[in-house]
C-alpha cells in the first residue's frame, strides 16, 4: 500500500447521488463498500465530510441570516451526514467511531486526537464531524487540520471529476488534466483545488492532496495502492 493512514474528504453534495438535496441511500451503500475495500486492507481511514446537501453556511449568509448562526447549522449537516456514513459503514460490517468538534454526547465521542489514533490504530474507521467547530472556517480545513493532526499520509479529495483540470471540464471541451502539480503551480495558475485557508494549511505542513473521481468503483482501492489515479499536488 502507497499510503498507511488516509484522510478522504467527502463533499456533502456527493451524498445526494442523483438527487436535488438530501441523502441518497444507494449512493452511501457504494461509498461505504469502496471504504470498506481499503480498510480491510490494512488502511487506516479517517473521514470528514461535508453539509453542502443539507445546508451551507454561506448560503444562509446570503440570504441575510448571521454567519455563525450558519456556520452553526452547516455544522450540525456535517453530523447528520457523519451519522449516516457511520450507518452505512457499519452495515458493511466495519467497526466506525463518530467524533463531533462540538460536543453532543448522546450521538457522538468528543474530538480528542489522542483517542482518534487509538482507534485508526485498532483497525476502526474514524469520523470526524462539525468541521473545525469554529464559524468561517470550511470543511476543506477541517479535514486538512485533522489530517495534520493524525499524521495521515495523505488527504484524498473525493469529487465527482477525475482530477484538476486546466478549465472546468464539465463546461470546457478543451480543459487539460494534471497528474501532478506542486502548490506553487496551484496558486500560479488559480487552481481551485480547496479553499486558500485548508490549501495553504496543506503546503506548510507538506502535506500531499490528491484529487480523484470518488464515484467511479474501485477508484478509493486504486489510489491507496498507488495507481495512477486523479491529480497529486505536494511540495
Amino acid at each position: 500500500m502507497k499510503y498507511k493512514r488516509i484522510l478522504l474528504k467527502l463533499s456533502g453534495e456527493a451524498l445526494m447521488g442523483d438527487q436535488q438535496f438530501g441523502i441518497s441511500g444507494s449512493r452511501l451503500k457504494e461509498y461505504a463498500h469502496e471504504i470498506k475495500e481499503v480498510a480491510e486492507e490494512g488502511v487506516e481511514v479517517a473521514i470528514v465530510i461535508g453539509g453542502g446537501n443539507i445546508f451551507r453556511g454561506l448560503k444562509g449568509a446570503s440570504e441575510g441570516m448571521d454567519r455563525v448562526q450558519g456556520d452553526h447549522m452547516g455544522m450540525l449537516a456535517t453530523m447528520i451526514n457523519g451519522l449516516a456514513l457511520q450507518s452505512a459503514l457499519e452495515d458493511t460490517g466495519l467497526k466506525t467511531r463518530l467524533q463531533s468538534a462540538i460536543e453532543m454526547d448522546k450521538i457522538a465521542e468528543p474530538f480528542i486526537r489522542r483517542r482518534a489514533v487509538r482507534h485508526l490504530e485498532k483497525g476502526r474507521v474514524v469520523i470526524f464531524g462539525a468541521g473545525t467547530g469554529n464559524p468561517y472556517f470550511t470543511t476543506d480545513t477541517a479535514a486538512t487540520l485533522r489530517a495534520i493532526e493524525i499524521n495521515a499520509d495523505v488527504i484524498l479529495k473525493g469529487t465527482r471529476v477525475d482530477g484538476i483540470y486546466s478549465a472546468d471540464p464539465e463546461k470546457d471541451a478543451n480543459a487539460v488534466k494534471y497528474e501532478t502539480l506542486s502548490f506553487k503551480e496551484v496558486y500560479e495558475k488559480g487552481l481551485n483545488v480547496m479553499d486558500m485557508t485548508a490549501f495553504t494549511l496543506s503546503k506548510e505542513n507538506k502535506l500531499p492532496i490528491l484529487v480523484f473521481d470518488m464515484n467511479t468503483p474501485g477508484n478509493l482501492k486504486k489510489v491507496v495502492t498507488g495507481e495512477s489515479v486523479g491529480t497529486l499536488v505536494k511540495n
